[in-house]
């Protein structure tokens, strides 16, 4: 197993597969009286926010506490952050403190790799600016077996906001190394020139949402993050979720067995409507539930099958 997960480029077939089986396994607890194991007793893992989160967040408390760790939450706002202490001063706190896993999500893309190299313990990189999110591609890939049975040969595709979205690059990264085909639809304003080769050759481009439909088994919207906007995407809201929002009309377009995903906080009524969210297509619940599970396999097999 990796010592890191900063990234999905991180992880080959078998390591990927590996965690995604170690998640099916872990999914059992939930359905327990008692949902914890003994897996991590003794060991720290802090959770060091410097951007607001509500899922992620949540999900990697659950995850660690159910395995029996000590979890310290931190977050930048209330911290010595606000007075200006670096990523590196604060690293090197979490070091002298013991931290035998950190789990980061940092605006600013490349941090957790910065983080790693200051550390002696595992970095989980739960989210870095507009890089990657490694770990909502894992729960995303688990989620889409767990519906449809495969990865490979399944085709996904993931649709809006692409230039801003680490979810979007991460799960072109595992899904491509799992066998799945990867078409990244948008406005063209919003698809970065050659992301797609850059990231995994094979990848495919498309600015036409009701072409691609009929033929993918998974569609993944993404959320418009008008937060990270400083310039005008696209004419208006109106227009965006006319051209790319999936709606009632559009879901009935898909394959019968096609699902639909989102890796949340949703923008109802922009890139989803609540006709498609709450549809039983939907997966959007169930892939919260999967974080827990997924993020317990990536902590457990990080830190319970290292021998430090």
């Amino acid at each position: 197993m990796i010592r890191h997960l900063l990234s999905g480029a991180d992880l080959d077939a078998d390591t990927a597969t590996e965690i995604l089986d170690t998640a099916a396994e872990m999914a059992t607890v939930a359905g327990r009286e008692i949902k914890k194991l003994p897996a991590l007793r003794g060991r720290t893992v802090v959770n060091l926010f410097y951007e607001d989160s509500t899922r992620t967040r949540i999900s990697f408390e659950a995850a660690a506490k159910r395995l029996s760790a000590d979890v310290i939450n931190f977050s930048a706002k209330g911290s010595s952050v606000t007075k200006g202490e670096s990523l590196k001063d604060t690293a090197l706190t979490l070091q002298a403190m013991g931290a035998d896993a950190v789990v980061v999500r940092h605006p600013a893309s490349g941090a957790p790799h910065r983080l790693a190299n200051w550390v002696d313990g595992s970095v989980v990189n739960a989210g870095d600016g507009t890089h990657e999110h490694p770990t909502q591609a894992l729960l995303d890939a688990y989620t889409m077996r767990a519906r449809l049975g495969r990865l490979a040969g399944l085709s996904v595709a993931v649709v809006g906001d692409v230039l801003h979205s680490r979810v979007a690059r991460s799960n072109v990264l595992l899904l491509s190394t799992l066998g799945a085909k990867v078409t990244l639809v948008g406005p063209p304003t919003l698809i970065p020139v050659d992301i797609a080769g850059a990231l995994a050759p094979g990848t495919d481009v498309s600015y036409d949402l009701d072409s691609v439909l009929p033929n993918v088994d998974v569609v993944m919207m993404l959320r418009v993050q008008r937060e990270r906007m400083n310039d005008s995407y696209f004419p208006s809201a109106r227009e965006y979720a006319r051209r790319y929002g999936l709606d009632g009309p559009r879901m009935r377009r898909l394959p019968d067995h096609a699902i639909v995903m989102h890796p949340g906080p949703m923008n109802r009524g922009m890139e989803i409507t609540p006709e498609v969210a709450d549809s039983p297509r939907s997966t959007i619940v169930e892939q919260v539930t999967n974080g827990v599970s997924v993020r317990m396999a990536v902590l457990y097999l990080l830190l319970g099958g290292n021998n430090r």
